[in-house]
């Protein structure tokens, strides 16, 4: 995965940003929306696409679209690199493969312990009984 490779396959279009902000947030689009197109990427291998397929498909359109908002400062700027941040680390996180499980068994003398730490835990609880009317 080439981080220049992928940015310069990304999308960005300035949209105006919600909520409180008087006449400013009025006439400026400071909000970002980031657009990677998953299918047609060139940066990531057909393996690397399957896998993120996978693990992002809530994030996907029906396209195969991912698609990020950022809105979190007044800076258009600042938004398109935080959005940026965001995807790269997004696949990053996404792009790791987690290690396959190998079934252990207990060793033999761990189940052994266990028994005798049983038995003793059981003559001791029999020891604490009242002697019965035999």
């Amino acid at each position: 995965m080439n981080k220049e490779n992928i940015i310069r396959e990304l999308n960005f279009k300035g949209i105006r940003s919600s909520g409180a902000g008087g006449q400013h947030v009025n006439k400026v689009s400071s909000k970002i929306e980031l657009t990677f197109d998953l299918e047609n990427s060139l940066s990531l291998s057909e393996n690397e696409k399957i896998l993120l397929k996978t693990k992002l498909s809530s994030k996907l359109t029906k396209e195969n679209m991912l698609v990020l908002f950022c809105d979190e400062s007044r800076s258009q700027h600042r938004n398109k690199e935080l959005a940026i941040k965001r995807f790269l680390e997004l696949l990053r996180v996404n792009l790791i493969r987690p290690k396959k499980r190998r079934p252990t068994k207990p060793s033999k003398s761990s189940v052994r312990k266990n028994i005798e730490k049983k038995k003793r835990n059981s003559a001791k609880k029999t020891l604490r009984k009242k002697p019965g009317l035999e």
